[in-house]
């Protein structure tokens, strides 16, 4: 997408609040995406988690790799 000054023909522009907002939105969206992408590739890489482990065990451990992996990109 490029910025222009003027929105084309037919399109409303957006007060710079309400883009803001939609950008905002915009991004929770794609960080949520990325997380589920992330998940599913794990699947796919190491199969289904024993049926034994409760949801919060793995989800905490997903957390923490998903967490240590951003810092080691900062």
């Amino acid at each position: 997408m490029s910025d222009h000054d003027t929105p084309p023909a037919g399109r409303e522009p957006l007060d710079s609040a309400a883009a803001d907002a939609v950008r905002a939105y915009a991004a929770k969206k794609r960080a949520d995406a990325d997380q589920l992408a992330s998940i599913l590739e794990d699947i796919a890489a190491h199969g289904l988690p024993p049926a034994i482990t409760p949801w919060e065990d793995l989800r905490e451990t997903k957390l923490a790799e998903l967490a240590a992996r951003r810092d080691n990109a900062a």
